[in-house]
């Protein structure tokens, strides 16, 4: 395996599920590469494709055209399956077994006996040591969740697939759950994630790729994303100016502005810079008093996308 070989390569992947009258498509042309050690984020409405991706990665559904590898290896092959941790959106009840005995049939699976070890790591490290004898079936929706988590990583896998993880859990799974995926992110394990919280992919992600209706409208770092596509809001204080009247400044980059008294609003899109807000509405820096700014985020990013995406497709 070499260095320079790709955590993730899906090329040119179309996934569509049969129905009345043909086949419906869910993931349609999509390309994209994931490094070693990435913290990526595949982002998009209800419908977007983003679990039938995941599906497709871990062989769970087939796909009509395309290629996925895993490190270098066939998508669903034995070496694949044993690189890849999945944690599904869909919560399991796993039966009368317990939690240390789903662990260990899970270990089974990889090959992996006598994996007590690594079960107890685990255990302790998403704070299910007091429920280690209890049955699945038994435990709380965020508990399932963190057992699911754990039968992710028995194997060590080198890239791990977060679908929804934090779907419906309290404020507390979140925390133990990011605090322990960014230790294992920092140790070198790839994280592809999938979330509706854009907060989450927006402090966590690098990159991330937004999808619609299995279609790519984005990739890019989400600072990049955020910079080019969210909007900013500008704040400023004025001393004894009065800004051009709306209809005498034109920009692409400028959304809106408003003057009430001292007080301007302004909004731009995010790459613009104060200085360049004070160039367009003319205003000299001696006038101004005091700067106050409103920075746009993944979620305004996000929602401008799919608004594009909406316009382009009507």
């Amino acid at each position: 395996m070499s260095e320079n070989t790709s955590a993730l390569l899906i090329e040119n992947l179309c996934i569509g599920y049969p129905q009345k009258g043909g086949l419906k498509t869910a993931v349609d042309q999509l390309s994209l590469e994931i490094k070693p050690g990435e913290f990526f984020a595949l982002l998009g409405p209800n419908g977007a494709g983003k679990t039938s991706i995941i599906s497709a990665i871990t062989g769970l559904v087939n796909f009509q055209a395309g290629k996925i590898s895993v490190f270098g290896f066939p998508a669903a092959s034995r070496e694949a399956k044993f690189l890849v941790g999945l944690v599904p959106q869909e919560l399991v009840s796993h039966g009368f077994f317990s939690v240390n005995e789903i662990l260990q049939f899970t270990s089974g699976y990889y090959g992996i006996r006598n994996n007590q070890k690594q079960i107890d790591e685990l255990l302790e490290r998403l704070q299910l040591v007091a429920y280690r004898d209890k049955q699945v079936s038994h435990l709380s929706g965020g508990l399932k969740r963190r057992v699911l988590i754990a039968k992710a990583l028995l194997h060590s896998p080198r890239i791990l697939l977060l679908d929804e993880p934090s779907a419906g859990v309290d404020v507390e799974l979140r925390t133990i759950l990011w605090n322990f995926v960014r230790e294992l992110n920092s140790a070198g394990t790839t994280i592809v994630l999938t979330t509706h919280y854009l907060e989450e992919a927006q402090r966590l992600c690098r990159r991330a790729a937004i999808l619609d209706k299995g279609t790519l409208l984005a990739l890019d770092e989400t600072g990049s994303l955020i910079a080019s596509m969210a909007e900013r809001v500008v704040h400023l204080t004025l001393r004894n100016f009065r800004v051009p009247p709306t209809g005498k400044i034109h920009n692409p980059d400028l959304l809106f502005f408003s003057q009430d008294g001292d007080h301007v609003k302004v909004i731009v899109t995010g790459s613009v810079s104060i200085n360049k807000v004070l160039q367009l509405l003319h205003i000299p820096l001696e006038n101004v008093t005091d700067i106050r700014t409103e920075e746009g985020d993944l979620e305004n990013a996000f929602l401008k996308l799919l608004k594009k995406g909406i316009a382009k497709s009507a």
